[in-house]
Parts: structure tokens; C-alpha cells; sequence
């Protein structure tokens, strides 16, 4: 009788097995199936999509809407459209922009300046639970993007419209999918002859098209026809082609730049030293007058205009006030932009030296704000900066990677290793030296672009001479004068770390020391140009150097 119910209960073990088997494929399905069956669309709150993109989970604060005005916070826009926008606790207001736009938008006043003009606001910049919101519906000219509100699907579509657009028909009613896949959700119907925009992408889906319906929703169809193109991809064009070879051209302040009328073989830029910060003048400029001769002489031969806009010789409290300033700053750069405009100069070239480095970051915001205004009338900014890793007001003072990303150009002036606050002898710009800060320029430290790299070079050399105490004093000796400071049968000792030669001779019983630049110096700088591809060279200064120096620069800048 045992053995009998033992047999019996075996049937139904099996039976039990084979259910929790079953039980388990179709787990295992459900689970490999689900994805089909979902939605890219996050519930309970309004959507944001960018480009083709739902960033929704990206958002750092909800978006919302008031009477029909579309507010994003402060940060969002930082994270998604301007990695530099500002508030001026000063004057309680942001400071926000893209490549050709600046605006200020004052808190709590339907405002905003855009480009130095006053415009008036359906909406305005508030501050509500601790962070600020920019009534971002408005602001579509100042980013450069369309934005529409979908209030039947709760989504805000921002699209670039700097950046390619296509669009296709519906071929037939058709079922917009959440995966390239006949089993997956259905996201939304369209109809025959609807139009939707094509989501370009690299992948193979076997036939299927990413698209994005009117109503901002992201999913696959095979149903297309007519392809077209809507807005194609902006393509900027540089006002310089090839390198950039500039040389500046120094006035003093407060004189007439008249005509030219010689040649500059090999340059394509030059910078005249046009204007320079008035000392106490709370952003007023003291502007030399340039005739338009000197223009027209510089445009009949294919030469570019960067004027050269300068801090002023020590003007480091009245530059320091300046900075920290909106108003004051908003006058400077109204000064420029207009003075530019005025005078048919195709860019400016500032050269501000010698500021605090608590100035740095401020320093940056006056790029900031300079250069949107500058390129909306297709000017080009370039900025001077002296090596890395310096004295705190000497070189401390500038966020390169900064002032790289924003302006078109930053200038390295690789020289001066040893200068005039120098009590040891040494050369103004060895080789060695000068590629080992290129490196911080393009690589981590600095990360600039070097195809924005200019690479200043001197046109000038130091003689050294002891002093009684074993120190040594120097003066400048311009390239053009160089040889006749060296009194005749002196060796020349050729320093292959530098790249230079170098002399060394007795004088009224004092140790004389020059680092020479000539043409084996200038030669291996612009070497050091090509190999790391940098944006072109510049020369300190026009008139300092010997008749020869130009025809080389010809034969080397485009090498």
C-alpha cells in the first residue's frame, strides 16, 4: 500500500516542475520583452527636449510654466546653454549670452538688455525657492534656439538653430514605435501626409527611422517619404585663412596714426596700438586718432585690422575697478565696439597686463561680455597673456582656458623668461622654455584649442652686464642693432636647448652676456609653431627689426 501512494505522488512533483519552469520562461521573456514596452516620456512633470534628445533626468530644477511663458532655472541654463552665465549680486541682475549675444536680464523687471539695447519682457528673471528663473521662452534670440511649448504632451522642444534640420512625410497611418520593432509600444498614431523631423544616427535599424512627431515625441517608423531638408548645418567662416601672422604696430598714446605706405611681406595682420585705459577715468579710453588712410593702406594690401586696446602702463587699480564693475564694463565695451565700427577695423587685440589676481575671474567676464558684442558686427577678438605659472599679478591673473574658449584667439607672448625685474642674465625666450608653456597652453593644465593659439614672438633681445655686487642690469636691444653691441672677433656658442646663439665678452672690465635672435632663433620658434599646429605667430614690435626679417617670416609662416 506504501509503495502505491509513492507512485502516485510522483505525477504530481513532475507536474509542480514543469510549472515553475514555465513560470520562469515566461519571466525570462516578460523581462526580455519589457523595453519594447515602455515610454520614453517621464511622467508627472513637463519634458524637456533638446535637439532630438529627451534631458528631462538631466534637469537640475523642474521647468514650469506662468501665463504661458516657459521659466528655467538659472542652472539648467548653465548646464544646457551657457556654461558662463552670471549673477551680479551688485546690481541683482544675470548675465547670460551665446557667441553673438550678451544680454542682462535685471531681477523682478521685465527687462533685458540685449547688445547694449533695451528691450521690454512679457516675462521676467525671479528668484523662487532660493534659485533664480529666466523666462527662457523669451530668450530664444540670445541662444540662438526655437522653443515650443507642447501643452497636449507637456514638453518643451528647444532646437539649435544653428544646426541641420530634416523633416519626411508619413507615408501612411502608422503606428510610432518606442524601439525599431514591430512588438514594441506604441508611442503615438500618425496619419498619412503628417509631417515629423528625422533623427539622424548612426546605428543600422534595419529599415526603421528615428523621428520626432510634432507633439515632441521621439520614436521609429518605417512609413517615410520625401526627405527634405529644412535648415542646414551653420558653417562660421574665419576672417584669416591659414595662419595668422600678425605684427604690432606701436604709437605712442595720444597721437595721429597716419598712412603707410611700405610693404609687409609675410604678415596678414597688423595691430596698431590704438587705444589705452584713461587712469581714474571709470572705463573711459584715451583713443588715438587713425586716419583712414591707414586703414585703407592696411585693407589695399590684404591686411587685417586687430586694434590693439591696452590697460595702460601700472594702471592696475584703475583696471581692477574697472573689472569689478557691470556699469563700468558695459561702457568700456560700448567704447570698443564702437570705436571698432567707426574706424572699419576688422578686430581687436587686448593686451591688459599686470592686474591683481583676485581680478582673474572678472578679467574672464569682460572677455565674456566683449566678445558676443564684437562678433555680432563680425569683428574678431584676440587676447594677449603671458606665460603660466608666474608671479600672481604678472601671470596669475588670467583664466586662459577661459579667455581660449571664449575669444577667437589667445596670444602667447613667449618672452621675457628673464626681464627687466630680472637680477640674473639670461635669455628672453628659449626654445626650451617656450615649448614646455605651449604645452601647458594645449595641454591639460590650460586645454585651449591650438588652432587658437598665437605664438608671440620677440623681436628684441636683453644685453646683460655684471654690477659691482655680482647681479646683473640689462637694456633692450631691438633686433635690427643687435650685432653692433657685439664688438668684433667674438665667438658666437650655439645653446641647442635654446635654440639660440649666445655671446659673451668683457667691457669696461664688466661681463657682458646676450642671447642673440636671429635667424636660427626665429626658425626653431616657428618650427615649434607647426608642430603643435598652433593658429599663426606674432611679432613684438613693428620697426625693430633688420631688412631681412620679413622675407623669412614669408618663407616660414605657411612651411
Amino acid at each position: 500500500m506504501k509503495k502505491e501512494k509513492s507512485e502516485k505522488k510522483e505525477p504530481s512533483f513532475i507536474l509542480k516542475c514543469i510549472v515553475v519552469a514555465v513560470f520562469i520562461a515566461v519571466v525570462a521573456v516578460v523581462i526580455n520583452l519589457a523595453p519594447n514596452y515602455a515610454d520614453n516620456k517621464i511622467k508627472g512633470k513637463i519634458n524637456l527636449i533638446i535637439n532630438n534628445g529627451n534631458l528631462t533626468l538631466s534637469l537640475k530644477n523642474d521647468i514650469y510654466i506662468d501665463d504661458d511663458i516657459v521659466y528655467m532655472s538659472k542652472k539648467d541654463i548653465e548646464n544646457f546653454f551657457d556654461g558662463d552665465i552670471y549673477y551680479d549680486e551688485k546690481y541683482d541682475q544675470v548675465l547670460t549670452g551665446s557667441d553673438r549675444k550678451i544680454a542682462c536680464l535685471p531681477i523682478g523687471k521685465r527687462e533685458i538688455t540685449v547688445n547694449g539695447s533695451n528691450v521690454k519682457l512679457f516675462g521676467e528673471a525671479t528668484k523662487k525657492d532660493d534659485e533664480i528663473y529666466l523666462p527662457f521662452s523669451e530668450l530664444g534670440d540670445i541662444y540662438n534656439v526655437e522653443i515650443n511649448y507642447i501643452k497636449d504632451n507637456n514638453v518643451v522642444v528647444i532646437d539649435s538653430l544653428d544646426r541641420e534640420k530634416k523633416m519626411a512625410n508619413i507615408s501612411k497611418d502608422c503606428d510610432i514605435k518606442y524601439l525599431p520593432t514591430v512588438i514594441s509600444k506604441t508611442l503615438e498614431k500618425e496619419k498619412r501626409g503628417n509631417s515629423v523631423i528625422v533623427i539622424p544616427t548612426d546605428e543600422d535599424l534595419n529599415g526603421w527611422t528615428k523621428v520626432r512627431t510634432l507633439n515632441g515625441t521621439i520614436g521609429y517608423t518605417k512609413e517615410l517619404a520625401n526627405e527634405y531638408t529644412v535648415r542646414e548645418n551653420m558653417k562660421y567662416e574665419k576672417q584669416i585663412e591659414g595662419k595668422v601672422s600678425l605684427v604690432w604696430d606701436y604709437y605712442n598714446t595720444g597721437v595721429r596714426i597716419k598712412e603707410r605706405t611700405d610693404k609687409i611681406n609675410g604678415i596678414n595682420v597688423i595691430s596698431p596700438t590704438v587705444a589705452t585705459l584713461k587712469e581714474g577715468g571709470k572705463g573711459d579710453l584715451i583713443i588715438n586718432t587713425v586716419e583712414k588712410g591707414y586703414v585703407d593702406w592696411a585693407h589695399n594690401n590684404n591686411y587685417k585690422v586687430w586694434a590693439l586696446v591696452s590697460n595702460g602702463d601700472g594702471l592696475i587699480d584703475t583696471t581692477s575697478e574697472i573689472l569689478n564693475d557691470y556699469t563700468l564694463r558695459e561702457k568700456l565695451i560700448n567704447s570698443i565696439v564702437n570705436m571698432a565700427s567707426t574706424n572699419n577695423f576688422d578686430g581687436i587685440n587686448i593686451d591688459f597686463e599686470y592686474m591683481y589676481e583676485k581680478d582673474k575671474d572678472m578679467f574672464s567676464r569682460f572677455i565674456i561680455e566683449l566678445a558676443p558684442r564684437l562678433r555680432e558686427y563680425g569683428k574678431v577678438l584676440s587676447v594677449d597673456v603671458t606665460a603660466p605659472d608666474g608671479s600672481e599679478n604678472w601671470s596669475g591673473c588670467y583664466d586662459r582656458h577661459t579667455i581660449g574658449k571664449v575669444a577667437d584667439y589667445i596670444v602667447f607672448m613667449a618672452y621675457d623668461q628673464y626681464g627687466t625685474s630680472s637680477n640674473n642674465a639670461g635669455t628672453t625666450g628659449g626654445c626650451d622654455w617656450v615649448e614646455t608653456n605651449i604645452k601647458k597652453f594645449v595641454g591639460t593644465q590650460e586645454e585651449i584649442e591650438p588652432e587658437k593659439v598665437i605664438l608671440g614672438m620677440p623681436l628684441y633681445t636683453r644685453l646683460w652686464t655684471s654690477n659691482s655686487d655680482g647681479k646683473y642690469s640689462s637694456k633692450v636691444v631691438v633686433l635690427k642693432n643687435m650685432n653692433n653691441e657685439i664688438p668684433s672677433g667674438v665667438e658666437k656658442q650655439w645653446d641647442d636647448a635654446l635654440k639660440q646663439n649666445y655671446v659673451e665678452f668683457s667691457q669696461n672690465g664688466r661681463t657682458c652676456k646676450m642671447w642673440l635672435e636671429d635667424e636660427d632663433s626665429i626658425r626653431a620658434r616657428f618650427e615649434l609653431m607647426s608642430k603643435y599646429d598652433l593658429a599663426g605667430a606674432a611679432y613684438w614690435q613693428k620697426g625693430y627689426e633688420d631688412s631681412s626679417y620679413w622675407d623669412l617670416v614669408a618663407t616660414l609662416i605657411n612651411k
